[in-house]
């Protein structure tokens, strides 16, 4: 089987980008790191690339976003920034909208 007639890259040369990506060297880098460890751990970076995402961006955000994670690839910031929204952390979402509410059982007395 001849590999050119294969689409995409393969799975050897999509590890190295998996590993390159989370070896930045932003200022982001734990951050972006992180997302993408957990997306890999996840299952979510595995398979073949089929889906075809793409759109029209303000120049701005793009140029900022590309300066702040260190990526330069269009393809690559796509993939970190969907890996960060995928396994973002509701965490602070889920206390803010506790924000004024204790239970009827919570003794306030000191």
């Amino acid at each position: 089987m001849r590999r050119s007639l294969q689409s995409g890259p393969s799975p050897s040369s999509r590890r190295r980008k998996h590993a390159e990506i989370a070896g930045l060297s932003s200022m982001h880098s734990t951050k972006l790191r992180d997302v993408m460890i957990i997306a890999e751990q996840e299952g979510l970076l595995h398979g073949e690339r089929t889906q075809v995402v793409r759109g029209r961006m303000p120049e701005a955000l793009v140029a900022r976003a590309k300066k702040r994670t260190g990526i330069d690839s269009d393809t690559d910031l796509i993939e970190v920034a969907l890996a960060h929204v995928a396994v973002a952390d509701d965490y602070a979402d889920w206390l803010l909208s506790r924000r004024g509410v204790i239970g009827p059982e919570a003794d306030l007395e000191f």
